[in-house]
C-alpha cells in the first residue's frame, strides 16, 4: 500500500515506543484478551439457537404428555444460564477494554509529553537565524497541532489497528474451523476493500500535508495580527486584515473539505462489506445446512462474526486518516528536529571571564538577507574599560553586539575574549557572564519584579535579599519611583510584551535586568532611545558606579550617551571610519563632530 513507504517519517517515534514497551506490551495483551472474549458470545448464541430449535421439536414431540413441563423447564433453565454466560463475558470483556485503553491511550499521552518537551528543547538550542527564517505561527503549529496529530496515531490509530489484526485473526480461524467454504465466501469482499483503501490513501497523503501547511499559514497570520494590533488600528487596516485572514481561511477550508471528501469515501465503501457478506452467509450457509454440513445456529454465528468485523473494518478509514495526518505532521516535526544549530558549543570547560575584548579583522554577512554588515573591523577593549559604537542606521552597530554574545559567528576574522577565541569558549559561561540590554526590548507577561529578576535568579519566590537587589537595580535604572507609583508596585503585571508600560519604562526595566545580572561584559544596544534627556542623564550618572569594574560597550545614536567612554568608534557601512575619545573626535571634525553639533543645536531649541 502507498501508506507504508510514507511511514518512514514515523520511525522517529520508535524510540518513544521502545521507552514504553512494557505498557504497550500489556496493552496488546489486553486487546487480545478482550477480542478473545468477544468470540464466545457468538458461540453461545449458536448453541442457544440450536437448543431453541431442538426444544421446539421436543416440546412438539412431548406435547400433551407429562414430560412437556419437564422439557419446558429444562429449556428455561438453559436459557437463563446462557443469559448469565453472555452477561459474564460482556463484563469480563468490558474490564479488559478498560485496561486496554488505560495502557495504550496513556502511552500516547506520555509520548505526546516527551515529544513536546523534545521539540521545545530543540527550539531553545536553535540559533537566531532559524527564527528569522521561520514564522512564529508555523513554529507554534508544529509543537501543538502536529504533535496532537501524532498522538492520535500513537493512541487510537495503533490501538484500533492492533484490535483489527487480532480480531480478524481470531474470527477467521474460528470461521475456518466451522466451515472453510462458507468462510471463503464471507471474506470475498475484503480484497476489493483493500484496493479501494489503497486508492483513497494516496489522495489523503497529499491532502493531509497541504492542510497542515495551510494551517501553519493561518496561525502565522493570526499571530502577526494580534502582535501588531496597535499598528493595524492606527492605520485603520482592520477590514483589509480581516479580508486577508478570510482568504487564508477560505483556502484552508477548501483543502480541508477535499481531505474530508476523501475521508468520507471510506465509510460508504466499508459498510458495504457486511451487507455483501451477510447475503453470502445466508445463501451459501443455507446450502450448507441443506447438505448437513452446518446448523442454523452456525449461520447466526457467522452473521455475528461479520458484525464483529464491521466496526473494526469500518474504522480502517478513520485509522488511515489518522495515520496520514500523523505522517504529514511528523514529517514537518522532523524538519525542525533535524535542524542543526549553526552556533555550536565547542567547549565544556568552565570559563571565568575577566572582560577584555578584541575584534581582529572581523567581517560578517547576514545569512538570511545577504547584507554585508561588517568589513574587516578591528578594535580592542581592555579589561574594565568602556567602548562606544556610533554610526548611522544599518552601519553594523548592533551586529557587533550579536557577535559578542555569539548569536552569530563571523564569516572571517576572530573575536577574542581574554585572549581566547570566542568559538572555543564555553557558550553557556560566555552568555552567563555577558549582559545585554537589547535595542528591541522584550518583557514577559509577568510582574515587573519577575522581569527584572529574569536571568539572575533560579526562579520561584524571591528571598528578601534578592528583592533588595532587584530594587537596587531598578533605582540604578531610574525606574524605581515609577514602579512605586503603580498600585501593585513591583507585583504589577506588565502584560504581553510589556504593553502596560511606556517605551521609556520598558527600556529602563530592561536596563535594570541587565544591571542585576552583574556580568563581566555589559552591552547597552541603543537602550536609551525612548527616554528624555533628563532621565538619560540620571541613568548615565547611575551607570558610572554600576558599571565600575566591568567592560562596557555602549551602542547609541546620542553623543550624550557615549562622550564619557574611554574609546569611541564610528561605523559607516560596516567599516570603522573614525576612532578615538570624545576630545580627539571633536578635533577631527568628522561624522562624530557633525552629529554632536546637530544634537547640541536640537537640545538648545
Amino acid at each position: 500500500m502507498y501508506i507504508w513507504p510514507a511511514m518512514k517519517s514515523l520511525r522517529y517515534l520508535n524510540k518513544f515506543i521502545f521507552k514504553y514497551k512494557f505498557k504497550m506490551f500489556w496493552g496488546v495483551v489486553f486487546i487480545a484478551l478482550s477480542n478473545w472474549l468477544s468470540i464466545f458470545p457468538a458461540q453461545i448464541f449458536r448453541n442457544v439457537l440450536d437448543a431453541i430449535l431442538e426444544s421446539v421439536d421436543l416440546i412438539n414431540l412431548f406435547k400433551g404428555s407429562s414430560s412437556e413441563d419437564i422439557v419446558k423447564n429444562l429449556f428455561i433453565s438453559s436459557a437463563i444460564w446462557f443469559a448469565v454466560g453472555l452477561f459474564a463475558f460482556a463484563i469480563a470483556r468490558g474490564i479488559f477494554v478498560f485496561f486496554m485503553r488505560q495502557t495504550i491511550i496513556m502511552v500516547s499521552r506520555y509520548i505526546e509529553y516527551d515529544l513536546k518537551n523534545e521539540i521545545y528543547a530543540q527550539y531553545q538550542r536553535l540559533d537566531i537565524s532559524f527564527y528569522k527564517n521561520n514564522n512564529t505561527g508555523d513554529i507554534m503549529n508544529r509543537i501543538s497541532e502536529d504533535v496532537s496529530n501524532v498522538r492520535m496515531y500513537l493512541g487510537p490509530a495503533i490501538m484500533y489497528f492492533i484490535n483489527i489484526v487480532i480480531l480478524f485473526i481470531l474470527v477467521v480461524i474460528t470461521m475456518l474451523n466451522i466451515n472453510v467454504e462458507l468462510s471463503m465466501y464471507v471474506l470475498l469482499p475484503l480484497p476489493v476493500l483493500t484496493i479501494l483503501v489503497y486508492l483513497v490513501s494516496r489522495k489523503m497523503t497529499k491532502l493531509s500535508g497541504e492542510v497542515q501547511d495551510q494551517l501553519s499559514t493561518i496561525y502565522n497570520t493570526t499571530q502577526e495580527s494580534f502582535a501588531g494590533i496597535r499598528v493595524i488600528k492606527a492605520y485603520t487596516k482592520e477590514k483589509s486584515t480581516v479580508k486577508h485572514f478570510n482568504e487564508e481561511a477560505e483556502l484552508y477550508k477548501e483543502k480541508a473539505l477535499k481531505l474530508a471528501m476523501a475521508d468520507s469515501m471510506f465509510n460508504p465503501l466499508i459498510f458495504l462489506l457486511p451487507v455483501f457478506s451477510t447475503i453470502l452467509t445466508v445463501f451459501v450457509g443455507g446450502m450448507e445446512v441443506i447438505k448437513g454440513n452446518i446448523t442454523y445456529g452456525n449461520i447466526a454465528e457467522f452473521v455475528i462474526y461479520i458484525n464483529l468485523l464491521t466496526w473494526p473494518v469500518a474504522s480502517l478509514g478513520w485509522i488511515t486518516s489518522l495515520t496520514q495526518k500523523a505522517i504529514a505532521s511528523q514529517k514537518r516535526i522532523n524538519q525542525f528536529l533535524n535542524e542543526v544549530p549553526k552556533i555550536q558549543n565547542n567547549s565544556s570547560e568552565p570559563f571565568h571571564m575577566e572582560g577584555s575584548i578584541e575584534f581582529r579583522n572581523v567581517s560578517f554577512t547576514y545569512p538570511e538577507s545577504g547584507i554585508k554588515a561588517l568589513q574587516n573591523v578591528s578594535f580592542i577593549v581592555p579589561n574594565k574599560t568602556s567602548l562606544a559604537i556610533m554610526g548611522k542606521t544599518g552601519a553594523g552597530k548592533s551586529t557587533i553586539a550579536q557577535l559578542l554574545t555569539r548569536m552569530y559567528d563571523p564569516d572571517s576574522g576572530e573575536i577574542l575574549i581574554d585572549g581566547k577565541n570566542i568559538k572555543n569558549i564555553n557558550l553557556h559561561d560566555l552568555r552567563k557572564q555577558t549582559g545585554i540590554v537589547p535595542q528591541e526590548v522584550f518583557l514577559f507577561s509577568d510582574t515587573i519584579e519577575g522581569n527584572i529578576a529574569f536571568g539572575s535568579f533560579s526562579g520561584g519566590e524571591l528571598s528578601s535579599a534578592e528583592k533588595e537587589l532587584v530594587k537596587k537595580a531598578a533605582e540604578e535604572a531610574d525606574i524605581h519611583n515609577n514602579i512605586m507609583s503603580f498600585p501593585n508596585q513591583y507585583e504589577t503585571i506588565v502584560g504581553e510584551r510589556g504593553i502596560t508600560l511606556s517605551g521609556g519604562q520598558k527600556q529602563r526595566v530592561s536596563i535594570a535586568r541587565g544591571l542585576l545580572k552583574d556580568p563581566k561584559i555589559l552591552i547597552f544596544d541603543d537602550c536609551l532611545s525612548a527616554v528624555d534627556t533628563e532621565t538619560e542623564e540620571k541613568i548615565l550618572n547611575n551607570l558610572k558606579n554600576a558599571t565600575a569594574g566591568k567592560s562596557t560597550v555602549i551602542i547609541s545614536h546620542r553623543v550624550s550617551s557615549v562622550k564619557n567612554c574611554k574609546q569611541i568608534i564610528v561605523l559607516d557601512h560596516g567599516v570603522i571610519v573614525e576612532r578615538g575619545n570624545h576630545e580627539e573626535l571633536m578635533k577631527h571634525k568628522g561624522f562624530y563632530f557633525e552629529l554632536y553639533e546637530q544634537q547640541l543645536s536640537e537640545d538648545e531649541k
